[in-house]
């Protein structure tokens, strides 16, 4: 089975649902909003507007 590229590292929400997920390839964060038969993603970003990054593992580790 092939390695899974997305991994979603938070979820909350009762009503809608906020996700964040993480690109195991490139280690950017993404916030995915759900509200009933509507959603969207956006990438996460910081202050100056540059997306936030997660270090992802190398394959030696």
């Amino acid at each position: 089975m092939a390695e899974r590229r997305f991994v979603k590292v938070y979820s909350d929400g009762a009503f809608g649902s906020n996700e964040i997920w993480v690109d195991q390839k490139t280690g950017v964060n993404y916030l995915f909003h759900a509200s009933g038969y509507a959603g969207g993603l956006t990438p996460l970003l910081d202050r100056d507007g540059k997306p936030i990054i997660t270090a992802v593992p190398t394959e030696k580790e």
